[in-house]
Order: C-alpha cells, then structure tokens, then sequence
C-alpha cells in the first residue's frame, strides 16, 4: 500500500510542537498511516529528544527523496533557524515567530512542488510572530496567501464527527451578520464537496440551528426563517442531501452516531465546544480549499508546560494518522 508523505513543521520553537513531534514518532499506528518529514531545527529537536528521553536517529536531509523511512529515524529537513544562546523554552521570542513562519513557508513550498502530499502543522504562536513581524495571526493566512487561495474551508474531525464551520474568529454579532442566505448555500456546496474529495459518497449534511430550538418558528428568534433556511432550501433544491437547521443541543451528537456525515456549525465555539467535549486530545482541524490538505492539533503552544515532557503528543499522533488517512484520496 503507498503511504502518503507529510510535512510536519514542528511550529514555535519555545511551545510544545518539537516534544509532541519527536514523541509521535514512538506510536506504530502514525508510522503506518503515513512516511513523515519533519521541517525545524536540528538543535531544538535534539533538545527535544533529551527532555522526552527518545531514542531516536535524526536524519538530515535536503531533498525528500534522501529520507530514510526506518521506524526508529526522525528525518528532518534542518533550517538551522534557531540561536540556542538566547533561546528559551516557554516564552514569546521574535527569533521563534520568525523560525515558526519559515519552517511552515518551507513545508508549503515542498507540498506545492508535489514533493509531499500533505501538511500536519504543529502550534505556533501569535504574539511570537507579532514579535517577529510576520504579517499573518495563524495558519490559515499563511496557507491561503502562499497557495494563493480563497477562503479555506475549516473542518474539525474528532471520532466520526465532522464538523464546518460557517463562520471563524468573529464576535457572536459579528458572525450572526453574516449568517446569509448565500453564505449558508455556499457552505453547503463547499462542505458537500469537500466531503467527496475525503472520500465520503453521497454526503448528509446537516446544519445547526442558531438559536434555542432553532428559534421555535420565531419564537425565539427570525434567523432561521429569514436566511439559514432559505439558504437550505436553496441548496436542497439543486440536490445537496442536507437537513435542518438542527437544534444545536442535538445534531452534533446525532452525527457522532452516524445521521449525518457532517454538521455545519454556525459560529466558532458552538462547534469547537461539541467537538472538544467528544475528545478534547483527538480533535484535528483539516482545512480544505487548498491545492493540497493540511490537518492540524487544535492546541496551542502551551508556553506553561513547554520542554518539561508533560505534554501529551495524542493530538499530533492523531493529526499525522488523519493526514495519512485523507491526503491520497484528496490529492487524486
């Protein structure tokens, strides 16, 4: 069976990415699921084995077809980015916001090139890369500007749970405003689609209500009459297998158990808190509407905790099998 090959940028240097990057590499299931380059910096990485107290060979490489996929070697594309003289684990650094960016930059450019097939992204961290003037908040921004792409498509999988998201980082009234019509038929569309190219035939869609019982017939609120089911209606029309909009307090769960293939979550935290309280370690963000897929931990860099072998690497571990799992279907 051809594996997929996933970049994995081990994201701030100060932050938990190198401990939770150099531990996934310990779990049989990530190895089968997937050959993994790691593009960093070889000193932090080293630092990260000896605080884990992992037994592994580094291979350095330049090229990826120089990597050696063995079970007990870490290849690592090596940017030598980072000052261990001022360096420091769990605090903002501008040296750190600006290695973060490169080494994401360099896995980018790999995936464009086809050299790989898919992104595992680590955490990094905004205010390092405010430090370090990088003109991008996250992720996101980066993948869309360097792809030269258009509104990426955030879904969270955790289980048999997926979840889009209408909306992102916005105030509840900010996201309400753009509650549309349109923008609800549109993210039907792109759902459904980005489902098939995960491999998912024939998609049930469903879409979450916004207000309690999804507003009772106005009762509780005209949203749901005024746009989000005109936006349903529009779609089902056109032949998109979608339902709703679904009490919130129940379509996450009835997905979970197999209704629907994917709920579409109106604002960030009403599907981020269904998804977490799933699984809080094996929720991973993928985001779809880029040339390649990228899928994600949904942590930080947890600065507290960082180079002190206290974080869990379960969330990276699932993030690389899913990787694994979607990124051959989705490139074919």
């Amino acid at each position: 069976m051809t594996k997929a090959i996933i970049a994995v940028p081990m994201g701030d240097p100060a932050g938990i990415g190198p401990e939770i990057t150099v531990k996934s590499f310990l779990n049989s299931e990530v190895l089968e699921a997937a050959n993994s380059i790691v593009v960093g910096d070889k000193k932090i990485i080293d630092k990260a084995l000896e605080i884990t107290g992992t037994d592994l060979q580094v291979n350095v490489i330049k090229e990826v077809e120089e990597a050696d996929f063995s079970s007990s070697v870490i290849n690592l594309i090596d940017l030598n980015n980072v000052d261990t003289e001022t360096f420091k684990f769990g605090e903002v650094q501008k040296q750190c916001g600006k290695a973060a960016f490169e080494y994401i930059e360099h896995a980018i450019k790999l995936a464009m090139d086809g050299k790989v097939d898919a992104l595992a992204t680590t955490p990094i961290n905004k205010e390092s890369l405010k430090a370090a003037e990088v003109p991008f908040i996250g992720h996101t921004e980066m993948l869309e500007e360097l792809t030269n792409s258009h509104d990426p498509l955030t879904m969270f999988q955790v289980r048999s749970l997926r979840i889009f998201f209408l909306t992102r980082h916005l105030s509840v009234k900010a996201a309400i405003d753009q509650m549309t019509a349109e923008r609800v038929h549109d993210y039907i569309k792109r759902s459904y689609d980005a489902l098939i190219k995960l491999g998912v035939k024939e998609p049930k869609l469903a879409v979450a209500g916004l207000n309690p019982h999804s507003g009772e017939g106005g009762l509780f609120g005209n949203e749901e009459i005024d746009e989000i089911t005109p936006g349903i209606e529009r779609a089902r029309e056109e032949g998109y297998e979608v339902a709703g909009p679904v009490p919130a307090d129940s379509v996450f769960f009835q997905a979970l158990n197999g209704r629907y293939d994917a709920v579409i979550s109106l604002y960030h935290d009403q599907g981020h808190i269904a998804a977490k309280m799933t699984d809080f370690h094996k929720t991973i963000s993928i985001t779809n509407g880029l040339p390649f897929l990228r899928s994600s931990v949904d942590h930080g860099t947890a600065f507290d905790i960082a180079g002190q072998n206290i974080a869990s690497s379960e969330s990276m571990e699932e993030c690389i099998k899913l990787a694994g799992e979607y990124a051959l279907t989705f490139r074919n």
